[in-house]
């Protein structure tokens, strides 16, 4: 099943599923286990099911670990990694309930995120 639908793109924006990558344009649904990745030029903004936005700046790589989210009593867990680049989160439902249950890893730490919004930007290993 989706987690989550593009609800804007432009430039170079692809998702990598099971091996292959193809161009993400709005409207594209994004599944557990995805990885994300835009160009110099691109920009891509998600919606997932627990109303949870993320956007990633241009040069950024996301790979979307977990995702699970039971609707009627809002708690799940949502789980990502960064690789590289920008990367904005409003948090949704999932964190109202229990302030845990989100996780951004990157290659230096992980954010548990008990705010509602925040901004991070990554490196790639060994660049400054």
């Amino acid at each position: 099943d989706p987690i989550g639908e593009v609800k804007n793109a432009s430039g170079a924006v692809d998702v990598t599923r099971t091996g292959a990558a193809h161009h993400a344009g709005v409207g594209d649904k994004v599944f557990q286990d995805d990885v994300i990745s835009t160009g110099a030029d691109g920009t891509v903004g998600i919606t997932f099911a627990d109303n949870s936005l993320i956007s990633l700046g241009p040069n950024s790589e996301l790979k979307l670990d977990q995702f699970q989210f039971n609707p009627a009593a809002r708690t799940g867990a949502f789980d990502s990694s960064l690789n590289k680049g920008t990367l904005a989160v409003k948090s949704g439902l999932i964190v109202q309930q229990n302030p845990e249950s989100m996780r951004i890893h990157m290659q230096a730490a992980t954010l548990g995120v008990r705010g509602t919004e925040f901004v991070v930007r990554a490196a790639e290993f060994g660049s400054k």
